[in-house]
């Protein structure tokens, strides 16, 4: 296949269709040039449970193989599986899985050692360029010795890790419903929550890349749904939901509400803090006022940041902070090589949780301050046109406008994100205000403005 990779190549990671878009030879070829770029002698690979994820790792092992590096096959795993994989051999990692896009698609995730992240400026780069290179003029010469690949499991490993950061063992029992949403979560939830005082209710555990229950995205309200009616069918303590490849959890309160990510992020940070004063959390510039807030009453000090995965694992490692959390469900742990894993954020919660003998709704209130809008989408012919009108609009305003990340416009009350989508002719909108009428009126004053340019 002789391909041009900029559809399937995006800023943090390898995704696209199978077989439309890429395939098993193009997988051997990534496989090289990873090797080739991270110059490294040996590397683990893991995958989730899509039909096409075990072929394509295979064929991954076989082009680094061939470059002379020893693979590690761990099969199946979550992606912060992978991560710890790659964090505990310190070695570079690759990690077969589109997340919760359909089954159709499928994709690599790759770290260098010790989970540290590849994208377009790290390496990502460098590997589409002789992946496109190769697929014109051939596989690249074998090494002179080429390496072996051996298989290992990592599941019990990974969960005594985890149960070692964060401790259970004195809680309350907990009833809790899971929602594995046919992904990863149904293969790691039970090793990981094995001789806890958990009673765990499944939801959706069977390994299935075709997702027949619900996409596996817990952050769109419409897949959550089946786990809010359990968790009040069963008087559960509290839900959880992870994304098809594990690494972000969401969580339902004891009255089937879900929990803001931001009112997680400020209740983990609040936990790290206890153990760690004084120390930096991370926070994307659209998580609440209250984590900084939190962070700050706690003795801590908060660092605001760009959205996205490998932005947040940057400012980790230059700060030396010691828990990131970003609005989409995604937190990262210094103790977990500054990776994103969801299921350590489950267990800081299930911890919280059952140290004390209240409910989980007035435990969270105390980190859920005011009125957020969500995530609001719209689609725009021009994406610049429409946040220069809206831009336009406010900057004469009693406000303060920043660029960090598209534009942020804060008043006393109240303020308001817009970001580009990177990867489609969408604008991203995201309000807060100190009561829900304010929250609104900003909402509808913004959403109209841009609308009326889509």
């Amino acid at each position: 296949m002789t391909a041009d990779l900029s559809q399937i190549v995006k800023a943090y990671d390898v995704r696209g269709v199978v077989p439309d878009q890429w395939d098993e030879s193009l997988a051997e070829l990534f496989g090289a040039a990873f090797v080739r770029v991270t110059d490294a002698d040996a590397i683990v690979v893991g995958h989730d449970m899509r039909p096409s994820s075990p072929g394509l790792a295979d064929a991954f092992a076989r082009g680094a193989a061939r470059l002379g590096a020893d693979v590690t096959l761990i099969g199946l795993c979550s992606t912060d599986q992978l991560y710890f994989a790659s964090g505990s051999f310190d070695l570079p990692g690759a990690m077969f899985t589109a997340s919760h896009n359909p089954a159709q698609y499928n994709g690599i995730k790759m770290c260098r050692a010790g989970a540290a992240p590849v994208g377009q400026d790290t390496g990502l780069a460098e590997i589409r360029e002789l992946a496109e290179g190769w697929s014109e003029t051939g596989a690249p010469e074998a090494a002179e010795t080429e390496g072996t690949i051996t298989h290992r499991d990592t599941l019990e490993d990974y969960a005594q890790y985890l149960k070692s950061l964060v401790d259970l063992t004195a809680i309350r029992p907990l009833k809790v419903v899971v929602d594995a949403g046919n992904g990863m979560g149904g293969h790691t939830v039970p090793t990981v929550f094995e001789g806890l005082p958990l009673d765990v209710v499944p939801m959706y555990f069977e390994l299935d890349g075709t997702f027949p229950n619900h996409e596996a995205n817990p952050l769109d309200p419409k897949n959550i749904v089946d786990l809010q009616a359990r968790v009040l069918a069963e008087g559960a303590d509290l839900g959880l939901a992870f994304d098809g490849d594990a690494d972000r959890c969401f969580v339902v309160d004891e009255r089937g509400e879900p929990v803001s990510p931001s009112a997680i992020t400020a209740l983990v940070a609040a936990r790290e803090l206890a153990k760690h004063p004084g120390g930096t959390i991370i926070h994307n510039l659209i998580t609440s006022w209250s984590v900084p807030e939190v962070v700050r009453e706690q003795g801590g000090e908060p660092v605001r940041t760009r959205v996205g995965h490998s932005f947040i694992k940057e400012e980790m490692a230059k700060t030396g902070a010691i828990f990131g959390g970003e609005h989409s469900a995604h937190y990262y742990f210094k103790d977990f090589w500054n990776a994103d894993t969801g299921m350590l954020a489950a267990l800081h919660v299930l911890a919280a949780l059952g140290g004390q003998e209240g409910a989980l709704s007035p435990l969270v209130a105390a980190y859920d301050r005011y009125a957020s809008s969500g995530e609001i989408n719209s689609t725009v012919a021009d994406q610049r046109a429409s946040a220069a009108k809206v831009k336009a609009a406010y900057e004469t305003g009693d406000v303060t406008l920043d660029d960090l990340d598209g534009l942020t416009v804060t008043a006393a009350d109240w303020w308001f994100n817009l970001r580009a989508s990177n990867t489609e002719p969408l604008l991203r909108l995201n309000v807060e205000a100190r009561d829900e009428a304010t929250m609104a009126r900003i909402r509808d004053e913004v959403l109209a403005l841009v609308r009326a340019t889509a």
